[in-house]
């Protein structure tokens, strides 16, 4: 019978991207909630100014994401083309590499080369991406995809705190938004590691401290300046 396994490292391009950003949705507009109610804005300006977040924020996680990875990905591209052309130049140089790269691994050296050799008859340069580059398909970098998740995770992430604006009366709001918030991303964090196969507890007090202090910090900023818009 054939024997399949599935790893969670085939989710980590979608996941990192989704997981980032769900969570800066939700405490970058959580934060820039509770910082201008923290300064006595009306309920009109803070929803109207939580909108305009989730906007800008979904585009900005996007074009970050986009450019962060495509940087990556030509990098890769120019690594694969350079290893293409000292394959076509000098093809034993790279099959003596290949077998030195087998020999740290533990391989005695006349086994290396017998393994470098078919590997190298079968795919050359998809051998050298991945045994000497370290690339392969299954983490290869993707930025249409990471923009993608990016963007969408923040505006779901983002709509959280908006929706509790709208929900909750202004006497509330900060109690309310800073409880909520907190919950969700200690649930985020912990559902993220999870995903991953990591232990969900420690992400989720990472997380949670560090929200606490990024919301804290704007409801102190927000308690300086009273607008009464």
């Amino acid at each position: 019978m054939r024997h399949e396994e599935t790893h969670r490292i085939e989710y980590l391009g979608w996941l990192r991207a989704a997981v980032l950003g769900t969570n800066d949705g939700i405490i970058s507009t959580s934060s820039l909630l509770v910082g201008i109610a923290a300064a006595h804005a009306s309920h009109s300006n803070m929803l109207l100014t939580g909108f305009a977040g989730l906007v800008a924020g979904s585009m900005s996680m996007a074009t970050g994401e986009y450019v962060s990875v495509a940087s990556q990905a030509d990098t890769e591209k120019a690594s694969i083309r350079q290893e293409r052309a000292e394959l076509a130049s000098d093809p034993e140089s790279e099959l003596r590499e290949l077998t030195a790269i087998y020999v740290q691994r533990g391989l005695e050296k006349d086994l290396a080369r017998q393994v470098a050799v078919q590997l190298m008859a079968h795919d050359a340069l998809g051998t050298h991406a991945r045994d000497e580059l370290g690339i392969s398909e299954t983490i290869q970098a993707r930025p249409l995809q990471a923009a993608l998740a990016s963007a969408s995770s923040f505006a779901v992430g983002a709509a959280m705190p908006l929706a509790i604006t709208a929900l909750t009366p202004g006497d509330l709001l900060i109690a309310v938004l800073v409880a909520a918030t907190l919950v969700g991303l200690a649930g985020l964090g912990a559902l993220a590691a999870r995903t991953g196969g990591a232990p969900a507890v420690p992400a989720a007090i990472r997380v949670t401290c560090w929200s606490a202090l990024a919301m804290g910090s704007t409801v102190a900023i927000g308690s300086a300046f009273d607008v009464g818009l």
